[in-house]
């Protein structure tokens, strides 16, 4: 299970979702979650849908790959269709014990849990698509004209982004762990609930002391390269919009156009 969580992870390549300006994905990013939580109708979340299988597709990232962002959260997304098909009015299609299953149940379930796969999804593409440098000069640039007000945009574009880069290695921390304890015979699997939780200690306070011994090794690296912030700092590389952004965006704004007309159309 550890080892299909993939958010944070980068997936090197040379495609069209690569080469755009992060600042571009990040604001397209949210764009496209509100556009999914406005949306309406079976017409418009097949729209939705398509584009983002076509965005996975434009990303040359391994449609199995991208999928297997979502095993994680995939009793989440269950429990919440389970919820949905017994909590809502309408004609009952089907009785199990105290439980009715009907038609606007089946109806918001599924468009619920659709909504949760698709936000997953593209959250899971801009990660894959995007390198952690370009993610934190993106952020900063993004949160720059918040500066004015003594917002310290650096920093926390800095601390946003050096979390992202540890999921995976902190995943990959846990998951030697785990073995590790196994390998001494402890018993993950066996016993209620509160007994699991007792042998989760075991696993806990190696991963926290490991966390703690990284951050001091990122900070002492951090000052060994003179770092002092954002002030004064510069960039080898700038950041600059091209013609694929603005085609990007004009994409995005049709898009958002074509789901309105099919959400709301009398």
């Amino acid at each position: 299970m550890l080892q299909d969580i993939t958010l944070g992870q980068f997936f090197p390549g040379q495609s069209i979702l690569h080469r755009l300006d992060p600042r571009t994905k990040i604001i397209l990013l949210f764009v496209m979650m509100i556009l999914i939580f406005v949306a309406d109708g079976v017409a418009a979340y097949g729209l939705l849908t398509i584009t983002t299988a076509i965005l996975v597709l434009a990303s040359k990232v391994p449609p199995l790959t991208v999928l297997k962002s979502l095993k994680p959260l995939m009793w989440i997304i269950l429990f919440t269709l389970i919820i949905h098909l017994v909590s809502h009015d309408g004609e009952v299609l089907a009785e199990i014990f105290i439980f009715k299953i009907t038609d606007e149940g089946i109806k918001f379930g599924v468009l619920i849990s659709l909504r949760l796969i698709l936000l997953i999804i593209l959250s899971s593409l801009l990660t894959f698509t995007t390198s952690p440098i370009k993610l934190t000069d993106a952020m900063e640039k993004l949160l720059s004209p918040l500066s004015k007000f003594g917002v310290p945009s650096h920093e926390l574009a800095m601390m946003m982004t050096i979390a992202l880069r540890f999921i995976p290695t902190l995943i990959e921390e846990t998951d030697k762990i785990i073995k590790a304890q196994k390998a001494r015979g402890v018993d993950f699997e066996s016993g209620n609930i509160f007994r699991r939780l007792k042998m989760m200690v075991p696993i806990l306070v190696p991963l926290f002391l490991s966390s703690f011994r990284r951050a001091d090794d990122l900070a002492m690296a951090m000052e060994a390269r003179c770092y002092r912030g954002g002030a004064g700092r510069t960039h080898m590389k700038q950041l600059i919009f091209k013609r694929a952004d603005f085609f990007a965006a004009v994409v995005v704004i049709l898009i958002c156009a074509a789901t309105g007309f099919l959400s709301y159309e009398v």
